[in-house]
């Protein structure tokens, strides 16, 4: 008997055979490199954006982009390693996007011992900035898996991601604490009512995180929740980082704990910084690699400043300096300037400052007897609010319009008000300061409020000082959502919590140019 096969069929058949001929233990699925931890998108622009994936071994990351989901006509862009080096993550810059529109991408892995050899595909979406003046919605928040709440199953796993995800935001401003790398997960914490918390545990977050692959794992673990995977497949992130990220409180004079074995926290600190650069897809800086600081546009009506009050503070102490000088330094000298040039180039309706501390809530460094953030207490400029009192000045006398502060790093939703009118150092224009989060932590709060620059709460939502620390399963988990409407650019502000309730709402009307 006869059989013709056509030459594409013919192909197809034939490689298959020879695969299986060649390279039988590799012909498996379990063979294959895999995406391990999901994928993930950031630092979107109308142009283009940042895919990241992670893989099991030594592998080329193959990356497809399309404006369907059917991948039709889509474009194949040149591979790039995943190495041991940096712990199989890979990230690609994709360009030359249309704006305003949904991206499809699937990622997948060549393995490098054998390059016939690729692994499944997973898929992924986001959406470039806007070129017209079209609705933009994001979300924020800060702080996941600390104080010892990780991932419980039987509570949902962290159930905030999936909320957020419901209302379909064009990008997520992750406002620090993106992990805690000081705080171990035990397989189970007793709650004040008698219930046991059951936390998924793995090795490494059984003790604080020294070595660069602990602090990786802290990462990781994260990314074995199945509503983050599928929050970030969907989601871009724009991310900072505050200081779990290496160690709490931590600044270049930190007295470290005695759970620490590595005393140097210099050296902890450029490990967490390596580590949380490998695990985000984020735009890095060619003159200054490892920089956070960055500017986002994204479209007409918005300009987000993600700003590092981290790298390049002073030491923690009691923050009264009377003159600026470096023992004050926050942001630094280069980072205000660069800052400064932001406002003053943009032409987008809003300017968003993504600070990862609150500027006037008073965050104490009990180790220093001293302040952790911005503020230390009531009175005239002092220490670090030199810094603040500089920027605002600015903003006034440039002048700058539209200017809204978005932090978490509290553990509590709230909405600020600054009135110079009320206000020790007046030399600014009134603004707006929202505050969101834990994402999935514990909850505290309030904070002490800090008069220098006539800050008035207008809604506050915070567990009280008589019941700290709340786990997830208390329902205190809060996040932000911010719509920007394309018609008239107004800006609606809402505090959620992760039942998705809407705890409070303001509209804030543009000023025109």
């Amino acid at each position: 008997m006869n059989i013709k096969f056509s030459r594409r069929r013919f192909l197809t058949s034939s490689a298959g055979a020879l695969g299986t001929i060649a390279m039988p233990s590799l012909s498996r699925a379990a063979d294959r490199p895999v995406v391990t931890h999901g994928v993930q998108s950031g630092d979107v622009t109308a142009s283009g954006g940042v895919v990241w994936a992670r893989t099991d071994r030594p592998a080329q990351m193959l990356v497809e982009v399309a404006t369907t989901d059917t991948f039709r006509n889509a474009r194949a862009l040149p591979p790039i390693a995943a190495l041991p080096e940096s712990d199989f993550t890979a990230k690609m810059l994709v360009e030359h996007l249309p704006a305003g529109q949904d991206i499809f991408y699937r990622v997948r892995f060549r393995d490098l011992a054998h390059s016939a050899v690729e692994g499944e595909a997973v898929t992924g979406r986001f959406r470039t900035a806007p070129a017209d003046r079209r609705d933009i919605s994001f979300v924020w928040g800060g702080d996941v898996a600390g104080q010892g709440w990780g991932i419980n199953p039987d509570d949902g796993g962290m159930v905030t991601f999936a909320t957020m995800r419901k209302h379909r935001p064009d990008f997520f401003l992750h406002s620090g604490d993106t992990i805690y790398a000081d705080g171990p997960i035990q397989s189970e914490v007793r709650l004040a009512d008698g219930k046991t918390w059951k936390n998924l545990t793995i090795p490494e977050k059984a003790k604080v995180a020294e070595t660069l692959d602990e602090y990786r794992a802290a990462h990781k673990y994260n990314l074995t929740d199945d509503n983050l995977r599928a929050f970030n497949a969907e989601v871009p992130i724009f991310v900072q980082w505050d200081d779990h990220e290496v160690t709490n409180n931590w600044s270049l004079s930190k007295e470290l704990p005695a759970a620490y074995k590595e005393r140097n926290i210099a050296l902890l600190a450029a490990r967490g910084a390596r580590a949380f650069h490998e695990m985000y897809p984020m735009r890095e800086s060619i003159n200054e690699p490892g920089r956070v600081y960055r500017h986002i546009p994204y479209g007409p009506h918005l300009d987000v400043f993600v700003l590092d009050e981290r790298s390049y503070r002073g030491a923690n102490g009691p923050n009264l300096e009377a003159e600026y000088g470096p023992a004050s330094y926050f942001l630094g000298p280069d980072q205000i300037a660069w800052l400064k040039r932001g406002l003053l180039n943009s032409r987008a309706t809003w300017k968003v400052l993504a600070s990862d501390m609150p500027l006037s809530l008073v965050v104490p460094d009990t180790s220093k007897d001293g302040s952790e953030a911005f503020a230390q207490g009531d009175g005239p400029v002092r220490g670090r609010e030199f810094e603040i009192a500089d920027i605002l000045r600015f903003i006034k006398m440039a002048p700058i319009s539209n200017t809204v502060w978005l932090t978490a790093d509290v553990h509590y939703a709230a909405a600020h008000y600054y009135d110079p009118n009320k206000a020790q150092f007046q030399e600014f224009e009134p603004f707006w300061e929202f505050v969101s989060g834990p994402l999935h932590a514990g909850t505290f709060g309030p904070n002490a409020l800090d008069n220098t620059f006539g800050p008035e709460v207008r809604f506050i939502k915070a567990p009280g000082k008589d019941s700290q620390n709340l786990p997830p399963s208390a329902g205190m988990q809060f996040f932000g959502h911010v719509k920007i409407d394309g018609a008239s650019g107004q800006m609606t502000v809402t505090l959620r919590d992760r039942a998705d309730v809407a705890l409070w709402s303001t509209t804030l009307d543009p000023k025109l140019a």
